[in-house]
């Protein structure tokens, strides 16, 4: 129970921290763009559904239909979550990752230690796991899911080492690329860094409250700004190259975006989370946004009700090609 109340202690405090300030959606949307629940398969997860810690649920969505769900069943929030080439299901859930089969069977378990916590889990091929722990101090690891063992484990730089308040707001998305090098969205300290595989610092860029940071296959990053509201690519020199704004799209406020991915298209797909949304203002929050390059919006998907999809965190659209595990999705 401690524990429980030292987590939600931490969220508010970020929450306080970042100036979160409850405000109200729009009264109105026009119809939105898109084939609703219809658009594409998807597997959906998002953090602190309902505003609590229990129950939370993900789910896969095919033919305009909830065809999955899987109830986490402890205290916990999801973060990432995948669906592998094989069907099996990794993510986050705060206080450790795991792996599943679409039959709910466990394949693959990590537990936190004690007031760490797990908002990154990132297949590397079907047998290794990426991990960010934030923690005192915060690791990013990478676990071998077959034996067990940790073959890589390095402490990653926040603003304390001593103070517990600060764990929740260190890290969510970070990525290991397929050019071996570690991309860290720095949400605490504001800005994304690209490590090569001793950590030494390659490359870096401000970018407030970074939520996520994606290698594009042009070579880019595509980056999303929590609170702040907002998507941006840029180049190797850090020019901002392509970006959406809190009130960018007609009718479509961002409000806390979360992940962010590029398709194979060139479409952009955010997660726009609930952040600082009165909860009677919550059906009126468009869950999950594609858009083209020229910024048209082709798909926003508002769904709280028949089904709740509650607030949206991480999203996979399953008529991707590639596999997630080789790296072949930009998310």
């Amino acid at each position: 129970m401690k524990y429980k109340s030292a987590i939600l202690t931490l969220f508010l405090n970020v929450f306080i921290a970042h100036k979160v300030v409850a405000q109200s959606a729009p009264d109105s949307l026009p119809a939105l763009p898109g084939s609703g629940l219809n658009q594409h398969p998807f597997l959906y997860a998002g953090e602190w559904q309902d505003h609590k810690m229990t129950d939370q649920n993900m789910y896969i969505v095919k033919n305009g239909k909830v065809v999955w769900t899987f109830v986490m069943g402890t205290y916990g929030e999801y973060g990432d979550a995948t669906m592998l080439s094989n069907g099996n299901i990794l993510f986050s859930r705060l206080s450790g990752a795991t792996e599943i089969t679409q039959s709910k069977k466990v394949v693959w378990n990590y537990e936190a230690p004690y007031g760490a916590q797990i908002h990154t889990a990132q297949p590397i091929g079907l047998d290794r796991v990426f991990i960010c722990q934030n923690g005192l101090p915060a690791k990013a690891l990478i676990i071998n899911i077959k034996t067990g063992k940790v073959e890589m484990e390095h402490v990653l730089p926040t603003k304390s080492i001593t103070d517990s308040n600060t764990i929740h707001g260190q890290f969510r998305h970070i990525r290991y690329t397929n050019a071996g090098t570690y991309l860290i969205a720095n949400l605490g300290l504001g800005k994304v860094v690209e490590y090569d595989k001793d950590w030494k610092e390659l490359w870096s860029v401000d970018a407030p409250s970074a939520w996520a940071a994606v290698r594009l296959k042009n070579g880019n990053t595509l980056i999303s700004g929590n609170q702040h509201g907002y998507v941006r690519e840029v180049n190797p020199k850090g020019e901002i190259v392509w970006e959406i704004n809190k009130n960018d799209l007609p009718g479509i406020t961002l409000y806390t975006v979360q992940e962010v991915s590029r398709l194979a298209n060139g479409n952009t797909v955010i997660c726009n989370w609930y952040g600082g949304v009165k909860k009677a203002d919550w059906k009126k929050v468009v869950q999950v946004i594609e858009v083209t390059p020229d910024k048209k919006v082709v798909w926003a998907l508002r769904q709280w009700a028949d089904p709740n999809l509650g607030p949206a965190s991480s999203i996979q659209l399953l008529d991707e090609p590639g596999k997630a595990e080789n790296g072949d999705i930009q998310r």
